[in-house]
């Protein structure tokens, strides 16, 4: 079912910072990589994904709580 697909994809977004970078660098790529790992998407699914106004996405991510958020140790570089 690949509505499940994309509610696990957009709590990633919301929750994980580098999944976030690495999106940013290579939206394609990503969902790509989502695909082959077995995550079920359709056409349609993909298209608005790879539309995803990721500053909205930042801006979410910046007002959750940080005790359900995951940390990017690594440097990431900027957009």
């Amino acid at each position: 079912m690949s509505q499940k697909s994309v509610e696990k994809f957009l709590g990633r977004i919301a929750t994980d910072e580098e999944f976030r970078a690495r999106f940013r660098a290579d939206r394609g790529g990503i969902l790509a990589e989502l695909m082959e790992s077995g995550e079920p998407l359709t056409a349609v699914e993909r298209a608005a994904l790879l539309g995803l106004d990721l500053e909205s996405c930042e801006r979410f991510a910046g007002r959750l709580d940080p005790r359900i958020q995951k940390c990017c140790t690594r440097r990431v570089p900027p957009a």
